[in-house]
């Protein structure tokens, strides 16, 4: 197919890139989007009819789960392992005044 890009699209593309590219960069990236723009072309050969287009390989569905709660309320056991407590709860030291 043989894409060319323009020494302006390689300019445009380093203005929004915010990089400074030297003349051998440019043409190098030239060269690189070439060869992309190429394989997507080699791409748009293949047949696609009757597949359905796909945003993962995989299919994905959201999966819910009832939040049931399993531990239920042992208040007393998890207080023991307070330090201090002070109505029901845990007491730390103050971190500002």
């Amino acid at each position: 197919m043989n894409n060319i890009i323009s020494d302006e699209t390689i300019d445009y593309v380093g203005i929004l890139a915010k990089l400074e590219l030297s003349d051998e960069e440019k043409e190098q990236a030239k060269k690189d989007m070439g060869s992309m723009l190429d394989y997507i072309d080699k791409l748009n050969e293949l047949d696609t009819t009757g597949i359905e287009p796909m945003s993962h390989v995989f299919s994905v569905q959201n999966v819910f789960r009832e939040d049931i709660v399993t531990n239920g309320d042992d208040r007393e056991n998890i207080l023991k392992n307070a330090p201090a407590q002070k109505d029901d709860m845990f007491m730390v030291p103050k971190t500002f005044d």
